[in-house]
Parts: structure tokens; C-alpha cells; sequence
């Protein structure tokens, strides 16, 4: 296949690398319990092994672990004051954590919520401002212009570089577009070897079968056009093709991962980085953001920026994994 091209964020002069590190494992478990030392030894760990794999770019979100992860990047970056400088720290918001009277989640893209989120996120993370802000998920209730007001705030005051989204269809980002002066840079959606609508959403076009797939149609191809980053979370599936056990799982999902399998041995790589270097193959030039803080599986990673699948390899593993041929 064709060389590495830089990746969109590169190309609007974000020293951005090709994998993501996702922060959500730091800090413990989703409750209120404190950060301990040991969270802050992990949290070293992880970020360590990151560093040592070439992975330059980390993903927050101010409710990860209830917003442990970023207290422990945080402390992280206190105890290497020089580490800031050197990488890209994206973070997210828009979920409020159990505020429905059943304790159900709210979406909240208001003016006032945006901009308090982000004070909150710098102070956990001790830092003067965040590389790029991503709405988590779309807000049925959103005002483009009060979320194009917060966006002006943010950057006038140096708080925020760059904007993007998460979770979000072609139109959404749009609409967004339309009432802000702010570039939308990046779209984070899942997008996995297992989680392949982006793919099927393409070619099922005047299919029957195009009924049953959620991905936004035209979504793709939106960000590509515009170019904005397409970053894919949960590009590994848990660990579905890499090494989990796969007792109660269907034939087409064994067989995807006995040929992940396959293609590891004969390259002298991993199974992660052959899951990863096939969703890097497409030409959308996708960003996986790898979500373990396990310093072995993230340095089982790092051979996929270099790793290249041949077309028929690509498509092998494609087919595998949609358990049944092409249309």
C-alpha cells in the first residue's frame, strides 16, 4: 500500500502522532474514592510506555473515572514539568454523569457548561490550556450559537486551540460549522476491525442490507473532504482479535482473529498492531485512540504506525470479519 501521509491533524501543524493514547483506565474506578499512589504509579506506567512507543497525543474527557484520570495526569505532568510542551492533550465534554432524577446521564452543549467544563478540566490537569476540546456526544437540545460563543471565549482567552467533536454524524458537524469561525478538526467515532459500519455504510449503497447499519452515511467521506481528523476509540475491541478468549464468540469472529493471528506471526509483529494497522490502511487516514493503560498491550502497539497490509491482506481481514462475502 501506499506511504504513511500525514494525518490530518499534522497537516493544520498539530505535532500530532498517529496513535492516541486514551486515558480513561487512570484514576481507579468510576466512583467518588480518592487517588491514590498506586493511581499515580499506573498512571506513570502507562504514560512511560506510551512515550517509549512514540505515542505523543493523549485523550481525556472530563468524566473519565469521575475526573480521577485527570487529576492523575495531572500529578503526572507536576512530576515532569517538562512533558507538557512535548505532546498533544485532548480532552472532551458535554456528558453530565448521573444528573437525571432517575440518575441517568444528560448531554449539556450550553454556553455556561462548556466553558466551566473546561476550568475544571485545566485545574485537574494543571495546565494553561487544552491542544483541541471535543463535544462528547451530540446534545438533542444544542444552540449552535451559544456553542459557537463558548468556542469564541475559549480560544480568545488562550484556554483552547483547537475544537472538535465526538460521536457525530456529518450533518451535526454541519450545522456546528455553519455558526462558528472555528475550524472542526477532528470527529471521534468507534471504528474497529470488529465495529465496521464505516466501511459497510459504504459499500451496502442501494443494498437491502444498508437498513441495518447505525454509522452516519456520509460521514466518512464528509471529514475527509473537509479535512477533518477521523479518530476511531475502541479500535482494538477489547482485545476481541488480540487475545481474548473467544469461547462463546461466533466462527467469523475466530477466524478474523486466528488470520490476525496469522499475519502477526509472519510479520514478526503483534496481534495489536496488525488490528490497528488495518484501520490505518484506509486512505481516511483514521487516528486510533487506544483506550489500556496495561504498558504491555500500549507497547504492543507501536509497530502499527510502520506496519503495511497489502490490499488482499486488508481485505481478507475484512471479509473475515463480516462473515461473509462482498456483495
Amino acid at each position: 500500500m501506499n506511504a504513511i501521509k500525514p494525518i490530518p491533524l499534522q497537516q493544520r501543524g498539530l505535532a500530532a502522532s498517529q496513535l492516541v493514547l486514551g486515558c480513561m483506565g487512570l484514576g481507579g474506578g468510576w466512583d467518588n474514592s480518592p487517588v491514590t499512589a498506586e493511581h499515580i504509579k499506573e498512571g506513570h506506567a502507562a504514560v512511560e510506555a506510551a512515550l517509549e512507543s512514540g505515542i505523543t497525543m493523549f485523550d481525556h474527557a472530563d468524566i473519565y473515572t469521575r475526573g480521577k484520570a485527570e487529576q492523575v495526569f495531572g500529578q503526572i505532568l507536576r512530576d515532569k514539568p517538562d512533558l507538557r510542551e512535548s505532546i498533544i492533550i485532548q480532552s472532551k465534554c458535554g456528558i453530565k454523569l448521573g444528573s437525571g432524577e432517575d440518575g441517568s446521564n444528560h448531554f449539556d452543549f450550553s454556553e455556561a457548561h462548556i466553558t466551566s467544563s473546561v476550568d475544571g478540566i485545566l485545574q485537574r490537569l494543571g495546565v494553561e490550556y487544552l491542544d483541541i476540546l471535543l463535544l462528547h456526544r451530540p446534545d438533542p437540545l444544542m444552540e449552535p450559537e451559544e456553542v459557537a460563543r463558548a468556542f469564541a471565549r475559549l480560544k480568545e482567552s488562550g484556554k483552547v486551540r483547537y475544537f472538535g467533536v465526538s460521536n457525530m454524524s456529518a450533518g451535526q458537524i454541519r450545522l456546528l460549522q455553519a455558526y462558528t469561525e472555528e475550524p472542526i478538526v477532528a470527529n471521534q467515532l468507534e471504528m474497529s476491525l470488529e465495529r465496521i459500519g464505516f466501511l459497510e455504510t459504504g459499500v451496502h449503497v442501494n443494498q437491502e442490507a444498508a437498513k441495518d447499519n447505525v454509522f452516519p452515511e456520509g460521514t466518512l467521506e464528509f471529514c475527509r473532504l473537509e479535512n477533518i481528523q477521523l479518530q476511531a476509540w475502541s479500535p482494538l475491541a477489547k482485545g476481541l482479535f488480540s487475545g481474548r478468549p473467544l469461547d462463546d464468540q461466533p466462527d467469523h469472529v475466530k477466524k478474523t482473529a486466528q488470520l490476525v493471528g496469522r499475519l502477526a506471526e509472519e510479520k514478526g509483529t503483534t496481534r495489536e498492531a496488525v488490528v490497528l494497522a488495518w484501520l490505518m490502511t484506509h486512505p481516511a487516514a483514521i487516528q486510533p485512540v487506544i483506550g489500556t493503560s496495561n504498558p504491555a498491550r500500549i507497547r504492543a502497539c507501536k509497530d502499527a504506525a510502520r506496519l503495511r497490509l497489502t490490499r488482499s491482506e486488508w481485505y481478507n481481514l475484512y471479509t473475515a470479519s463480516r462473515g461473509k462475502v462482498l456483495p
